[in-house]
């Protein structure tokens, strides 16, 4: 059995991990953390106590951290401390955050990934190949996202600039077209176009289950594993 911590578990993504982890008998979810001065503190809630004292990880496995960068930096000394492994979706962190991350992965394991769902991790390998293929192409990305999403663009935007700059398409973090409206979940899009034709990748996510699902996929995979820094990319290889 997998106990489980989860960060955020109040939020939408936290209760929909909950709700997902029930459905596999290996999980067993044993605290839920919640900010300081949230109203739930101290409440059982479907069985699972909510909690602000970090030193309670003591009593799970794994957490799954789908936060804000401040939460999720204030918890991992804590993660650290008590040699616990750590799924972390939370986005929006700069690059000394990042590398707080990667300094704490020399001590745990953890999977760290702007995106847990397995269709756009797809993404990211189809995006990589067509970069390697359209050498001369123009390149432009695009995403959509719910109007309480705080950073933008998305982490999963920039990762996909990542990769295409990687063979020298030079996509600025500015030049990437964020959206914020209504209630969309998630949907990145990236066009190579040239004089001749025009190849769109396109990814829509219809619920926050496919994140939920995969950090929970995520969870079961690192829960051996005593120390490094992982993507869902080494999770998802590790299914084949």
């Amino acid at each position: 059995m997998i106990k489980l911590a989860i960060a955020g578990f109040c939020g939408k993504m936290g209760q929909r991990i909950f709700a997902l982890s029930g459905e596999d008998k290996i999980f067993k979810v044993v605290i839920g953390l919640e900010r300081k001065g949230h109203p739930d503190i101290g409440k059982t809630i479907n069985g699972v106590r909510v909690t602000d004292n970090l030193e309670e990880i003591s009593a799970s496995d794994c957490i799954i951290d789908f936060t804000v960068a401040e939460a999720t930096l204030g918890n991992l000394p804590y993660i650290v401390k008590l040699d616990k492994c750590a799924v972390i979706g939370t986005t929006g962190l700069n690059e000394n955050q990042q590398e707080r991350i990667k300094e704490a992965a020399k001590k745990i394991a953890i999977v760290f990934s702007p995106n847990m769902s397995i269709g756009v991790n797809l993404l990211f390998n189809l995006v990589e190949a067509a970069s390697k293929a359209l050498g001369g192409y123009k390149v432009s990305i695009e995403e959509v996202h719910h109007v309480c999403k705080k950073d933008a663009p998305s982490g999963t935007a920039k990762r996909l600039a990542e990769i295409v700059n990687k063979e020298g398409f030079g996509v600025k973090t500015g030049d990437i077209k964020a959206t914020r409206e209504g209630e969309v979940v998630g949907d990145h899009k990236i066009v190579f176009e040239s004089e001749v034709d025009r190849i769109e990748l396109f990814h829509h996510a219809k619920t926050r289950d496919i994140f939920a699902k995969g950090a929970l996929v995520a969870a079961k995979w690192i829960a051996d594993k005593k120390t490094g820094l992982y993507s869902m990319r080494d999770v998802l290889a590790a299914k084949k």
